[in-house]
């Protein structure tokens, strides 16, 4: 059975996969510990080799890399590099979790082959750290599988997150409160990205690239009547109508490449996984 390596394993994402990988008896699994510091290239020399790393690690905040853009930027790609370093080292697999890069795109839905835009200092982070990584996978012969995953939500997702501050909102207060009503996001469950993950580990294909979203999108109305509808609730909306700097009006994921090279497609609609949340935190 394969050594698996994962950075960012107490993370959203890595709490999930670790979950999954142990049912799908993953025996021989190395966790990173949270009290290592990644950007110092010494944590990495500790570490045993393994075939697969599944780099997760990144501050991922939208709003936080806006003030603070030189620790997302040279924080992000800095513990990239050392995540290829240690691939180079064991001549280890790279999957790395990227994000949605192609700002206000042209075409709807959006392909992999779309021209791509930071619009923020968290998604340069990522298309920097996509930028050496496919440098290392040219010069370097390192196997690298990048998913550029779209909006992600699920059980225990922060509540910085639209979805979670929804959820909880509904729960709790008495109005809803939103930035604005329009912006539409693909929205993708987290157990179909745990399952796009462990598909990434066995691909042997040419493609690097790959989207990894539902394929639908929905505005922020539309959620918001979706959850109220699954939770049972009415509560009034405050829509405050802000925008956000360089705000997307609307993302959708083309994934026909991931459902023909990976064999992946998403399982969980957006009502099902609210169902899954609902039913999950028992309330």
């Amino acid at each position: 059975m394969k050594k698996i390596l994962i950075t960012g394993a107490q993370g959203f994402i890595g709490k999930k996969l670790i979950e999954e990988l142990k049912c799908r008896n993953y025996k021989n699994l190395f966790l990173n510990s949270n009290q290592n510091d990644l950007k110092d290239i010494n944590s990495w020399t500790k570490l045993e080799k393994s075939e697969v790393l599944i780099h997760l690690a990144a501050k991922t905040s939208v709003m936080e890399s806006w003030q603070k853009p030189a620790d997302y930027i040279k924080g992000n790609t800095l513990i990239t590099t050392n995540a290829l370093e240690y691939c180079r080292k064991y001549n280890t697999k790279l999957i790395f979790l990227s994000s949605y890069l192609y700002g206000n795109a042209k075409n709807i839905p959006t392909d992999e082959n779309a021209p791509t835009f930071a619009h923020n200092p968290y998604a340069l982070s990522k298309l920097l750290s996509e930028d050496i990584c496919n440098f290392y996978s040219k010069n370097y012969k390192i196997d690298i599988t990048i998913l550029r995953v779209f909006n992600l939500y699920g059980p225990s997702q922060p509540k910085s997150f639209l979805v979670s501050k929804i959820i909880e909102q509904v729960k709790n207060s008495k109005i809803i409160e939103v930035n604005n009503l329009n912006t539409k996001r693909d929205y993708l469950y987290i157990d179909d990205l745990i399952n796009a993950i462990i598909k990434s580990m066995e691909y042997q294909g040419e493609k690097k690239l790959f989207n990894i979203g539902f394929g639908k999108s929905y505005s922020v109305e539309e959620v918001i009547y979706i959850i109220q509808s699954i939770y049972k609730t009415n509560q009034p909306i405050n829509n405050l109508n802000l925008q956000r700097k360089l705000e997307i009006g609307n993302t959708l994921a083309d994934i026909s490449l991931s459902k023909s090279e990976l064999n992946w497609e998403p399982k969980i609609s957006f009502e099902d996984g609210i169902k899954k949340i609902k039913d999950l935190t028992n309330s």
